[in-house]
C-alpha cells in the first residue's frame, strides 16, 4: 500500500488527482500541496522520519510548471538524499520527459490525466517498491474502469421522437479519455472549484472545466437554484431544510450544504411553493 503526496498548484486539477488516487485500492494515503512551498515542507518531515516512520511517503507525484520552483526543481532537491520519495511527474507539457527520466522519475502522466493511465503509474511504482499491486479479489487492483455510457429511458436526456438526444438535457464530461453525457436530472447539486466545476450525482462527481455561475444561468428552467456562492443545488434533490441558530442548510443526499443568508428566504418560499403544488 502506498502513501502518496500529490503536488499542484491548480487547485480543481490536485482534488481531481487526489479524488483518483484515493479511488485507487493500492493507495492507502493521498495528501496534497498546492505549491512547491508546502510541498517540501511535508517531505522534509518525511525524510526526518524515515521511509518507515509515521509521516513517511512512497510516491511524489509531481506537477512540473509551478510558481517558484518545478516540480524538475522539487525532484533534483530530492535525487540528493539517500532514501528519497519516487517521483511520478504529472503535466501537461510533453517536452520534458527526457529530463524527468534522467531525474529517475518511475513514470511520465500526461494531462488530462486518464484513470487507466494513472493506474499504471501506480503499479511501476508498486512494482518499484517491491508492494504488492493486486487490489480487492478479482479486481486486479487500480482505479474503477470507467463506466459505460448511460442509456437514457423517459427522462431527462432520452431521445425524442426524431431518435436524436436532447443534449440541452445533459452535460458532457471526459472520463479515462472517454467523453459520456451526463443527464442534468442525475445530478444532485454541484459545488463551484475556482473555474471549474464539480458535479456530483448518484453515481459519484465529475469535475468539468465551467465556472457555476454559466451552470446556474443554463439550468435556471431545470429545477437548480443557488444556495450559496459554491453551491448550485437541484430543488427536486432537497430532501430536508435546517434551521439551528439563525443558520440554515440542507440535507441532498448524505450531504450536508449551507445557505447562505441572501439565498435562505428565496429557498424557502421556492420549497414552500413545491410543498404546496
Amino acid at each position: 500500500m502506498l502513501r502518496v503526496l500529490a503536488v499542484d498548484d491548480e487547485k480543481p486539477l490536485l482534488e481531481e488527482l487526489l479524488y483518483l488516487l484515493r479511488s485507487d485500492a493500492r493507495v492507502l494515503s493521498a495528501e496534497g500541496a498546492s505549491d512547491a512551498t508546502g510541498a517540501l515542507r511535508r517531505i522534509t518531515r518525511a525524510l526526518e522520519t524515515g521511509p518507515d516512520g509515521p509521516d513517511g511517503i512512497d510516491v511524489v507525484f509531481l506537477d512540473i510548471h509551478m510558481a517558484g520552483l518545478t516540480g524538475l526543481d522539487i525532484a533534483r532537491l530530492l535525487a540528493g538524499f539517500a532514501r528519497p520519495p519516487l517521483v511520478v511527474f504529472v503535466t501537461a507539457h510533453e517536452g520534458f520527459a527526457v529530463q524527468a527520466f534522467d531525474l529517475k522519475a518511475v513514470d511520465y502522466v500526461l494531462k488530462p490525466v486518464r484513470p487507466e493511465r494513472l493506474a499504471e503509474a501506480v503499479r511501476r511504482a508498486c512494482d518499484q517498491l517491491g508492494r504488492t499491486a493486486a487490489g480487492p479479489a478479482g479486481t486486479g487492483g487500480g482505479l474503477p474502469a470507467p463506466a459505460a455510457p448511460t442509456r437514457h429511458g423517459a427522462g431527462a436526456g432520452a431521445a425524442p421522437a426524431g431518435g436524436t438526444p436532447d443534449r440541452a438535457a445533459e452535460i458532457a464530461v471526459e472520463l479515462g479519455g472517454v467523453t459520456r453525457f451526463v443527464p442534468v436530472a442525475d445530478i444532485r447539486y454541484v459545488e463551484a472549484q475556482g473555474d471549474y466545476a464539480r458535479l456530483h450525482t448518484d453515481a459519484g462527481s465529475h469535475l468539468v472545466r465551467i465556472p457555476l455561475a454559466t451552470l446556474e444561468e443554463r439550468w435556471a428552467e431545470r429545477g437548480f437554484v443557488r444556495i450559496h456562492r459554491r453551491h448550485l443545488v437541484a430543488l427536486g434533490r432537497i430532501e430536508e431544510l435546517r434551521l439551528d441558530s439563525g443558520t440554515t442548510s440542507v440535507r441532498v443526499g448524505s450531504a450536508e450544504l449551507q445557505v447562505s443568508r441572501r439565498h435562505a428566504r428565496q429557498l424557502r418560499d421556492l420549497l414552500m411553493r413545491r410543498a404546496t403544488g
